[in-house]
């Protein structure tokens, strides 16, 4: 019945704005003003037989959210109680339902700055027994110390408010190790970030360095294609594979600019020149140190990775023929190619080695070239396009499977579901785009956080489920649990992004914490564009070398109805 307000239902997955202060799991209210409706991101959809199930009420991604003033909020927080308190028999309200908790945004306007009020029943079965209040204030940002609290201060304070005698604290801190560890000049914008979230007992003082002896979980979002990275001519080289893909799919392919000097008919005809000429016909791909010149942009690899990720030594005359037609530039180009191939095969003017296993329609061919009669191909049509992009496939699969089992030494739990065939080809490619993220992540780890195969393993581990299970996402965090000891060189130095203490006392139900935080992000999405001059960047001395923090408190009253 209150038409200045909106409200939205909360849960099952959704990423909750206030995690970060209040751990509950249940779905939860969160009610902020009412707008315009073609303004609002906030939609109820109502049913004929009731006014609004609150299961429909869905956000929807669209313009800022909107806050209430504190007097508002406070105003609502109280009829919400007074619904739910057995003791307002005057209300006459014949069966008291136990509401999800209520979280209203404010707008930061009280002297405290409160950008949160909240309330949650504590239940003893189906009753009501009381309800939790809570008050998230914000400030900032300041690179001033001096306005950070004392811990003392925060401890007796907690211990007045709810007439504790024994309080626990705990720690949290966040530090971003992708640029710490990044070498100068290496840092871009991207989605890729790398850092580490550390937790303990016993908080000594405020912004204290986590003992080593914390919790610690490495978290790993990446992004591919960084041109920095050691693997990224690999990553062209996907992205080659990801055109004919498409372009088999649409039937309209974009051909890249050519990378070499010779066009790519000239480059696979002095390849089978040259078999015929040093080869004799024979299966064999030359000597080793022949092979090692084969080249092939897998080999064009930064020298800091070569220890890790380098060319595969043992390319049959399929995978050196991707190699060599990966500077095809149109469907034309790419028919002549394949003509000359099928050619010197049907004449028995070489008779090249491939490896066991390989299941392209090139392949096929070679196979059938050895005892003499090759099938005719028709080479029109998305033909041409699937014949290149099933090379590909098979040497892209075989260079991934050489890192994970070779180089990694890491034991592919699931190797048979990235390099299987049985699926389609689109379905393959998928799954190829799967192994490389996996890849850039491996790579990282090793070249910027210095991880050995102790830590390697898990992690690919944890990559691997989660690719059997879910498609691509490289937004996905991959977090592994990991000892402090190894990366604390990259953060013992450096300023957390944030820091955190909670103090608390009681137990169960009983329970109630006070949270005091440093970000140097904003904590309260809603606060950055509704209060304009609250978040003012205030420096010390003129300077702002200091890093700058927001600052924020979660207090937590209790009031019991029984």
């Amino acid at each position: 019945f209150q038409t200045d307000v909106e409200i939205c239902l909360f849960g099952g997955g959704c990423r909750s704005p206030i995690e970060s202060f209040w751990n509950g799991n249940d779905v939860f209210y969160i009610l902020q003003k009412a707008r315009p409706k073609e303004d609002s991101d906030w939609v109820a959809e109502s049913k004929p037989e009731d006014a609004i199930d609150a299961s429909e009420l869905l956000p929807k991604e669209s313009s800022e959210p909107v806050a209430l003033s504190v007097r508002r909020a406070k105003q609502l927080i109280s009829l919400y109680t007074m619904v739910q308190n057995p003791n307002m028999t005057h209300l006459k309200i014949s069966e008291l339902v136990v509401l999800p908790p209520l979280w209203i945004k404010c707008d930061g306007s009280d002297p405290e700055h409160t950008c949160w009020l909240g309330a949650e029943p504590l239940k003893a079965g189906n009753k009501i027994t009381g309800i939790n209040f809570y008050m998230i204030t914000c400030e900032g940002p300041t690179a001033d110390k001096t306005c950070f609290a004392n811990l003392e201060e925060l401890q007796m304070a907690h211990k007045l408010k709810h007439h504790s005698s024994v309080v626990v604290t705990k720690g949290f801190a966040q530090y971003e190790l992708l640029s710490a560890a990044a070498i100068e000049d290496t840092t871009a914008e991207s989605e890729s970030n790398i850092y580490v979230d550390i937790t303990w007992n016993t908080v000594e003082k405020i912004l204290e360095t986590p003992p080593l002896i914390s919790a610690a979980t490495l978290n790993i979002t990446l992004e591919s294609g960084d041109p920095r990275s050691p693997v990224y001519q690999l990553y062209r080289e996907l992205q080659f594979l990801l055109a004919l893909a498409e372009g088999l799919k649409t039937g309209v392919t974009e051909w890249p600019e050519p990378v070499e000097s010779e066009s790519a008919v000239e480059l696979v005809q002095e390849f089978l020149t040259d078999l015929k000429r040093k080869l004799d016909g024979y299966c064999v791909s030359g000597s080793k140190d022949e092979r090692e010149k084969i080249k092939c942009d897998t080999a064009a690899v930064d020298s800091s990775i070569k220890s890790i990720f380098s060319e595969r030594g043992d390319l049959d005359f399929a995978e050196q023929l991707w190699c060599k037609m990966r500077s095809v530039s149109s469907y034309q180009e790419l028919v002549e190619c394949f003509t000359l191939i099928i050619k010197s095969l049907e004449r028995g003017e070489i008779q090249p080695w491939i490896h066991q296993g390989s299941s392209s329609s090139l392949s096929r061919l070679i196979q059938q070239s050895y005892r003499g009669k090759t099938e005719v191909v028709s080479l029109s049509g998305i033909t041409p396009i699937q014949m290149l992009l099933e090379i590909g496939l098979d040497k892209m699969k075989k260079d991934y499977v050489s890192f994970f089992i070779v180089k990694s030494r890491n034991c592919l739990l699931f190797q048979d579901y990235f390099i299987s065939t049985s699926v389609d080809l689109q379905e393959q490619v998928h799954r190829v785009q799967k192994l490389h993220h996996m890849l850039e992540i491996m790579v990282s780890s090793t070249i910027l956080l210095q991880f050995k195969h102790e830590n390697l393993f898990p992690l690919t581990q944890i990559c691997m489920k989660y690719y059997k299970e879910n498609p691509l996402n490289e937004k996905h965090v991959f977090q592994l649990p990991i000892r402090p000891t190894v990366v604390k060189k990259f953060y013992q130095n450096d300023h957390p992004e944030i820091w955190k203490v909670d103090i608390s006392s009681g137990h169960g139900q009983k329970e109630v914490k006070t949270t005091w935080q440093v970000s140097t992000n904003p904590p309260v999405e809603h606060m950055t564009s509704n209060t304009t001059g609250l978040f003012s960047d205030s420096t010390i001395n003129g300077s702002s070398e200091e890093r700058m923090y927001f600052i924020t408190m979660a207090k937590c009253s209790q009031v019991q109805f029984t």
